[in-house]
């Protein structure tokens, strides 16, 4: 089965984020001119931590188990994570040593039927559904107007990091801010990594990515994670224009694995005019014959 080998990822995750931290930073003195490392130390960090110098090593070397929520946090605040990074080294501590023992989760493929009338119900909103892994599992009408770029790859389900990685000149058409957004997506994949290291479809999509875009290859090798939160996704449409979108992404309770995005604008805005066009104009389109929906 495959899986990510999870020493590895805690050493790279620790290892880089050591690296980031000068000493000053930590308020620690920085003696010598002639510093071998980048950023602190292993027994500076120990030091911050407060644990002993082997006991460090052996959790950067990958051995995180049994490690206690206390150890944890103090290793969280030597290493001035913020939340996404603690809650990912958390993730990292936290799993079964093999791929058969207990999952934290599983990443949504299907999405039941009332929950795609939920999304019908909404309609002067786009509204979609996706999974931990990009995959574009249930829209509204507007949100198929709204992604029709994205959708325009026949593959099912439609994967918006396949779309940004594998089809980059038309996602930086789309994507206003493209730099951030593939960061951002690595990011959250990186995160997702670390909820399940054994999510086969995760690993494939991640070699997929890495055999195909340089760019790809170094976000995932920056260790960085992201949480899924609320902000601002600016984009251009083929026919709307220039939208600037507020997004709320909200994880779904009772459907582990499964958000919500809901894109909306202040009401007065150019944005709330395109999206008013966006409507006029996806209610002359014909309506697709099969939903997007995830197979299998």
């Amino acid at each position: 089965m495959a899986t990510i080998d999870l020493r590895t990822e805690i050493k790279e995750f620790l290892t880089s984020r050591r690296a980031r931290i000068a000493p000053e930073r930590a308020g620690l003195a920085a003696y010598g001119g002639n510093r071998r490392v980048k950023g602190l130390r292993r027994e500076e960090v120990a030091l911050l931590a407060g644990v002993s110098v082997d006991y460090y090593v052996r959790m950067e070397r990958g051995s995180l188990a049994g490690a206690s929520d206390g150890v944890l946090d103090a290793l969280a605040s030597a290493l001035q994570l913020d939340e996404a990074e603690r809650d990912h080294l958390f993730h990292l501590a936290r799993q079964p040593g093999a791929p058969s023992g207990p999952r934290r989760r599983r990443s949504a493929v299907t999405v039941r039927p009332a929950l795609q009338r939920v999304l019908d119900a909404i309609t002067d909103a786009p509204a979609w559904m996706c999974n931990g892994r990009y995959d574009v599992l249930a829209t509204n009408r507007l949100a198929r107007a709204l992604y029709s770029p994205v959708l325009a790859d026949t593959r099912r389900p439609a994967n918006t990091a396949r779309f940004v990685y594998l089809d980059p000149e038309a996602a930086r058409t789309f994507f206003v801010d493209y730099d951030r957004i593939a960061r951002d997506v690595a990011a959250k994949l990186r995160m997702e990594a670390g909820r399940d290291p054994h999510d086969e479809e995760l690993i494939a999509l991640a070699g997929e990515l890495s055999t195909h875009s340089e760019l790809f290859r170094q976000r995932w090798a920056s260790q960085d994670v992201r949480l899924h939160r609320s902000g601002v996704k600016r984009v251009h449409h083929p026919v709307a224009g220039r939208l600037d979108l507020d997004v709320e992404s909200m994880e779904m309770s009772a459907e582990p694995g499964l958000l919500l995005n809901v894109y909306t604008a202040p009401a007065g805005t150019a944005t709330a005019d395109g999206l008013a066009l966006l409507a006029s104009w996806a209610a002359g389109q014909e309506t697709p014959a099969t939903e997007i929906r995830a197979h299998g």
